[in-house]
């Protein structure tokens, strides 16, 4: 499982042009499942999401559990496409799609209840979404549940 988080002053998802969710400060979470993912793939994001250290309060960082902050999830299946062979995306080990929608509901009722249920936000999983947000500075991190190296 991949998540890319971003901080943000605000985050928003349309579909059909309509808003669907919306977010003032917190982080934005693109979410990719892959083949391979279980549910201990999901606890394991969940914890970053929630751990890591991200907000600036006072001289020190805070995560997102410390300082309330909303979290708006993306489902995002290209998170796992590869170019490796020409120019053409491949995104084989993205999770399929019943399996997907399944897992991703899943992962969202742990982080609802691992965090605070009004304060997590989603768009609508499968659907055509514009996703607009205003970065707060430059910080997007990437977790990733399954051992690699950074090259």
């Amino acid at each position: 499982m991949r998540a890319v988080i971003h901080r943000v002053k605000s985050a928003n998802v349309k579909v059909e042009g309509k808003v669907v969710s919306e977010i003032k400060e917190g982080l934005c979470a693109l979410i990719g499942l892959c083949q391979e993912d279980t549910e201990s793939d999901l606890e394991f994001i969940v914890k970053k999401i929630l751990d890591t250290p991200v907000f600036q309060s006072q001289n020190t960082l805070k995560s997102l559990a410390h300082e309330n902050r909303d979290i708006l999830c993306i489902s995002q299946f290209t998170l796992y496409g590869k170019t490796v062979k020409g120019n053409k995306p491949d995104f084989h080990e993205s999770m399929k799609t019943e399996n997907a929608r399944k897992m991703y509901n899943i992962f969202l009722d742990k982080l609802r209840t691992a965090y605070k249920r009004e304060m997590v936000y989603d768009g609508v999983f499968g659907a055509m979404m514009d996703v607009s947000m205003q970065t707060d500075g430059i910080l997007t991190l990437q977790f990733d549940s399954k051992k690699f190296e950074y090259l």
